[in-house]
């Protein structure tokens, strides 16, 4: 009986479920589809109403409407749901049906196989603002969407995919939309990665440098950006600052400096002891010594391009820190979906605070005024000095992406420093007052467009103001007053077009307006002196690039022109053809074919050592064709690199012309520093690069080969040694990691740069004339003593609180205290008798700094 119980039981449950299924199969069950004209004819016969409407509306639509749908109203709602199709009532017997000309549209995106949803992937409607991206699930909804527009789906590794609204609505419903995947051979990875991390060499053999990945060198425990591209071969700075860069062998006047696409006249704080540029929302340095793009004018040696960051960041990202010589504090935040704002600000302590590096600073920038005589004598106990100094920089950007294809950039710099030095001579009972003041202030917007997939624009409008005011005052009787100005504004227009993945074409055009005031005025004996100019430069400019299947080759040629007036003097037209070539040579092994021509027409001349105690000597003029014509430049290398395992090698030779210079603009102390004349130099070279990296180590050495001559017809010799003639340069460094802690070690060595000497004995001085003057050797036929300097640093990294990271530093320049000799030159003093005058090196100098990241 319990047997006979339990199965009555058991078929009881199993019916019920029969009976359940089947009444929910019932409720769900769909009629065959069938055209929508045709079912409303139906309904027509079976409500005995009648339906108006257009046949184009509804002849390509088909339904199956769920059989539990009975009463009109019902099936009219979900016709209406279903093909946004809405329906009128008329009457009790008429109706309307009229498709919606907006509507409100759903689906899913899946892969081809319909297995997987796209979450992530953009659904945009074609000539409207209306988009949207998918859900976890791939689903979206998008409202008020013309009846009549295309869809366009996109998501990286799938192919773009145009879909019609009405073919959509034609299936009913939330359809799903199927995306293809988009498979591509993956062309050969050619981009170099030395030194430290950050540190790439581009197919074009632009190097460049992202700050957020920067790892350490050797002295540097914050990544400052114009001491770190020194570590690169070809790039050096003779008196150890970074005003006063000189790549393969030019000045620093000739390496064109641009932040955001704004020419900069000032780069460094301190007299050029510190970049004057906060590395912390620089994204991205790009180093170009050769091969330069037709879109570059200007910097007949080099390329140094700075961009902060381009995106809009998704929550607040800042930090601060501080070193022995300043703080600063930067920070980037979004105020909304489509706008975000960035800033930066530093302001040094050195007017309330004293600290060993920057009294090792200090005593580095005024130097010159330690003189000693011919027997070496130092005269300098008997001078008393007092100063007040300061540098503050500060920086912003604002971010605003009108749409996903046009986003507008506007971006403000400003950089000071201020000095006021005063020197007593307890001997003589003299007094000298310097006062100077150096600013940079500069503003620009940038336009970017994307109009089509192949075609994409960039508007840059700029406006640069430097300004360097000095005086002078000796005994509050003789004045001095210098003023150096310079008003630049350009208008940059570069445009795109890819005519496929392996073929892109350049053109643009540049608008630039450089306006350059000298004004001197002197108390005893009175002397006024008010020199301006203006040039113009007209550029268009036009290049095709082309890379080969799997990138074995890839190219780059185009030309610049440049219509150059002097509202004052002259007018010319300069052509500049560009050549940047590379291809693969085997495995791993890879060359390189650079050429370029360039010009300038801003220039800076030196000054008499004795102005401002040599600390800012430095003056902008403007090309007139007279006393400086446009400086002009030839360059041509070739080179090759391998890289296997994360072991690089890379060799490089070049050579290079640059002509159209002057004596005034090449720092000549000698018999030929006062007469302008007019000559040009010629650089030829040797780059070579070895670097072994592991996962926590990096070593390399480098070593340039430089010979490089000055050719003047009006001085004898007609040919001589550069003043910047270091023949040999050798780098050895490393790093090393251990879990947060970096270190890093390092020696430089070169040879010494040439000077020129006085003759020896009697002859060294003419006093016959008024005022007495040094007779002088063959121009730099003598040099200065080798150049030796060991540094070190070491980073530590640590964790504040879960969101505050932070990082603490120390670093020793110059570890042995050797005192190397910079520069050497002389003078006559009051008592006719020469006195020279030395550069050396910075001392043992240490730094600490400290950091928090949030």
């Amino acid at each position: 009986m319990l047997g006979i119980r339990r199965n009555s039981q058991i078929g009881l449950f199993l019916v019920f479920l029969l009976f359940f299924f089947r009444s929910n199969y019932a409720q769900e069950k769909q009629q065959d589809p069938m055209g929508l004209i045709a079912y409303i004819k139906t309904l027509e016969e079976r409500f005995d109403v009648k339906f108006s409407y257009l046949n184009e509306d509804l002849e390509d639509i088909s339904i199956a409407v769920p059989e539990n749908f009975v009463k009109l109203d019902d099936i009219l709602s979900y016709v209406e749901s279903q093909f946004q199709i809405e329906s009128k009532k008329l009457s009790d017997r008429y109706f309307t049906l009229t498709k919606l000309r907006s509507v409100t549209l759903c689906g899913s995106v899946f892969d081809n196989f319909a297995e997987n949803t796209i979450p992530g992937a953009t659904v945009e409607v074609l000539g409207t603002t209306n988009a949207q991206t998918t859900d976890i699930n791939g689903s979206f909804v998008l409202d008020d969407v013309p009846r009549d527009a295309s869809l366009k789906i996109r998501y990286l590794g799938y192919l773009t995919k145009y879909v019609n609204v009405e073919s959509l609505l034609q299936q009913g419903g939330c359809p799903k939309i199927l995306m293809a995947q988009h498979y591509e051979q993956l062309n050969e990875v050619i981009v170099y990665k030395f030194l430290t991390t950050g540190l790439i060499k581009e197919t074009d053999a632009s190097i460049t440098m992202n700050t957020a990945e920067f790892g350490i060198l050797p002295g540097l425990i914050e990544p400052d950006i114009l001491q770190t591209v020194q570590a690169l071969p070809g790039i050096k700075s003779i008196d150890e600052t970074v005003s006063d860069i000189n790549v393969r062998g030019g000045t620093n006047d000739q390496n064109l400096i641009l932040w955001n696409g704004i020419k900069m006249y000032q780069s460094g704080h301190f007299f050029g002891l510190i970049s004057a540029f906060n590395p912390y929302l620089t994204d991205k340095i790009s180093v170009i010594k050769n091969g330069t793009p037709a879109t570059f004018g200007d910097g007949v040696s080099s390329v140094i391009q700075m961009e902060t960051s381009n995106r809009i960041a998704e929550g607040f990202e800042g930090g601060a820190g501080f070193n022995f010589i300043s703080g600063d504090v930067f920070g980037q935040f979004p105020l909304n979906d489509k706008l975000g704002f960035q800033f930066s600000a530093r302001r040094s302590t050195t007017d309330f605070l004293n600290t060993p590096t920057y009294n090792k600073f200090f005593d580095r920038a005024f130097q010159d005024s330690e003189v000693t005589d011919e027997d070496n004598v130092a005269v300098d106990d008997e001078i008393t000095r007092n100063e007040d100094f300061y540098f503050y920089d500060f920086s912003g950007k604002l971010l605003y992406d009108i749409n996903d294809a046009h986003k507008f950039r506007f971006s403000a710099i400003s950089l000071n420093n201020n000095l006021r030095y005063v020197e007593n001579n307890m001997t003589d009972n003299e007094t000298t007052i310097s006062l100077l003041k150096q600013t940079n202030l500069s503003v620009g917007g940038q336009l970017q467009s994307q109009w089509t997939d192949q075609f994409s624009s960039h508007l840059n409008v700029y406006y640069s103001k430097y300004n360097l005011d000095g005086q002078s005052v000796f005994n509050q009787v003789r004045q001095l007053d210098q003023k150096n100005s310079v008003d630049e504004r350009a208008v940059k227009l570069n445009t795109e077009y890819e005519f496929s993945d392996h073929l892109q074409w350049t053109n643009g055009f540049q608008y630039i307006e450089t306006g350059i005031t000298n004004t001197t005025n002197v108390t005893q004996p009175p002397f006024e002196s008010d020199i301006k100019g203006v040039v113009r430069i007209h550029a268009p400019y036009s290049e095709i690039g082309y890379s080969s299947y799997e990138n074995r080759f890839i190219g780059k040629f185009g030309a610049r022109f440049n219509f150059i007036e002097n509202l004052n003097t002259f007018n010319t037209f300069l052509v500049e053809p560009r050549l940047n070539l590379n291809f693969r040579l085997a495995n791993y092994l890879r060359a390189e074919v650079l050429g370029e021509f360039k010009s300038q027409t801003t220039n800076q001349v030196i000054d008499l050592e004795q102005n401002f105690l040599g600390i800012e000597k430095r003056r902008w003029i403007l090309s007139d064709d007279d006393t400086l014509p446009v400086t002009q430049s030839k360059q041509g290398s070739v080179g090759i690199n391998y890289e296997r395992n994360n072991f690089y090698v890379g060799l490089e030779g070049f050579y290079k012309n640059v002509d159209g210079i002057s004596t005034s603009t090449q720092g000549f102390q000698n018999q030929d520093q006062f007469n302008g004349e007019i000559g040009s130099y010629d650089v030829k070279g040797i780059e070579f690069l070895i670097n072994k990296r592991g996962d926590r180590y990096s070593t390399w050495l480098s070593y340039a080969y430089n010979k490089n001559d000055y050719t003047f017809d009006s001085i004898v010799p007609h040919k001589f040694p550069n003043n910047l003639d270091i023949r040999h340069t050798i780098t050895f460094a490393g790093t090393y990691t251990y879990k947060n802690l970096k270190l890093s070690l390092g020696v430089n060595y070169r040879t010494g740069k040439p000077y020129t000497q006085p003759l020896e004995g009697d002859e060294a001085l003419n006093i016959t004339i008024f005022p007495a003057q040094i007779n002088y050797e063959a121009p730099n036929s003598s040099r200065l003593p080798e150049y030796f300097r060991a540094d070190a640093s070491a980073i530590y990294s640590f964790n504040l609180t879960r969101g505050i990271k932070a990082n603490a530093g120390v670093s020793l320049l110059n570890m042995t205290n050797r005192k190397n000799s910079l520069n050497r030159y002389y003078r006559v003093n009051d008592e006719n008798q020469i006195e020279t005058v030395e550069s050396v090196s910075l001392g043992i100098t240490p730094n600490v700094s400290f950091r928090v990241r949030f």
